[in-house]
């Protein structure tokens, strides 16, 4: 059995999938039982429950060969950090209880700093709870920014014309799509090919600037002039608010778009020592194009 915290999401639904596909019994977990709905049809046994919750977490996680971490956030909370931490007690607590011995943790690139970081700080933090579980081997699978964060771009363009953004136009950015992310972690928890705690950096077969990436986008949709605007921060910050996050969330965020420009999350190995993903960002834009295209015009 392999457990999957996160299993609606992005990468934990793909890891799911990706498991049970290789004849693996999967037990996914999750807020909502009726996200998790479409999971159970395809064979895995869900559980939904409050991922703060230490006996509901000890319960989720025992008898697991192995345990798949994403930690889940909530765009409303007032303090971004406290509420993950909170968290991450609670998933280390669930972890020592149940006996577990083998995690894979979905972290960032980044992760290696203490602050300075936004988001990224909380798994520092988290990355720090997993190392000082006593006898369990950890693999952290620190990622690059998601291809699949544009898809948030698309009805900016649809009703400005543009892509706007608080990262610098030509700072090189490590990018992957989350299906390659989720292949990789699919393949470590298959073949139990860690020991101790190691990292692992996963990115796309290149980095990426914001200004090449919206130039591919904007020939894929028709708009081959399409700019790319850098916001400030603290337009940045009013934005992100707008769109439903708390000022704590929204802050965290935009400090990540700081670490980034300032060189504080970057990737440490040279590209030909990390996990590289086979899907370029040339034709994942062909996907946003798709999504573009379906969209109700401005």
């Amino acid at each position: 059995m392999i457990t999957v915290f996160g299993a609606t999401g992005r990468v934990g639904g793909q890891v799911v999938r990706n498991l049970l596909a290789a004849g693996v019994r999967v037990r996914a977990l999750g807020r909502s039982r009726e996200k998790l709905a479409g999971l159970a049809s395809l064979g895995a046994q869900t559980l939904a429950g409050d991922a703060h919750d230490v006996q509901f977490l000890t319960q989720a996680v025992r008898g697991s060969q192995a345990v798949f971490i994403v930690m889940p956030h909530d765009v409303r909370s007032q303090d971004y950090h406290a509420a993950q931490d909170s968290l991450g007690e609670a998933i280390v607590q669930g972890l020592a209880n149940a006996g577990v011995r083998r995690v894979v943790f979905m972290s960032s690139i980044g992760a290696d700093r203490v602050d300075g970081t936004g988001v990224v700080a909380s798994l520092h933090r988290q990355e720090r709870r997993l190392r000082e579980l006593s006898g369990v081997h950890v693999l952290m699978l620190r990622a690059g920014a998601f291809y699949e964060n544009f898809y948030e771009s698309l009805p900016v363009i649809k009703a400005n014309g543009i892509v706007s953004d608080a990262v610098a136009p030509n700072v090189w950015v490590p990018m992957v799509a989350t299906r390659d992310i989720a292949q990789i972690a699919s393949h470590a928890l298959l073949s139990n090919d860690w020991n101790g705690i190691e990292v692992r950096e996963i990115t796309g077969p290149s980095d990426m600037t914001y200004t090449a990436v919206t130039r591919m986008i904007g020939e894929r949709i028709g708009r081959p002039d399409l700019p790319y605007v850098q916001a400030s921060y603290e337009e940045m910050t009013g934005a992100l608010m707008e769109a439903g996050c708390t000022q704590s969330v929204a802050t965290e965020y935009v400090g990540l778009s700081r670490g980034i420009n300032e060189s504080r999350v970057v990737a440490r190995e040279p590209h030909s020592a990390r996990h590289v993903g086979t899907t370029s960002f040339e034709s994942f834009a062909q996907e946003l194009a798709l999504a573009y295209r379906a969209l109700p015009d401005a």
